[in-house]
């Protein structure tokens, strides 16, 4: 995946824990950032670190629908969602950075 396309993304404290939806116009960077606990706020407090989905976007404004999108859905659609492509929670840093 082109780093600098913009994408969706769900983070996870760990499997079924806490969830974080967010956007970016570079997954790697952003992810990067959360891991090492340099994005402030909600993702540092609750140890957000593993992301369990992603999904691409040809535009940013395509991307930021759907994540407004995702923030209305119930936890279990979310859940549901991320079990459809990653039953595991396996942590796909790796995926995006290989």
């Amino acid at each position: 995946m082109d780093p600098r396309r913009p994408a969706v993304y769900l983070l996870a404290s760990q499997r079924l824990g806490t969830l974080y939806i967010g956007v970016t116009s570079n997954l790697v960077q952003r992810v990067w950032q959360h891991r090492q606990g340099l994005a402030d706020g909600f993702t540092a407090r609750h140890g957000v670190k593993r992301l369990v989905w992603y999904e691409p976007h040809a535009t940013m404004p395509e991307a930021i629908a759907r994540e407004k999108a995702l923030k209305h859905w119930r936890r279990e659609w979310k859940i549901r969602l991320i079990e459809a492509s990653n039953p595991t929670w396996r942590d796909l840093w790796e995926e995006i950075t290989g």
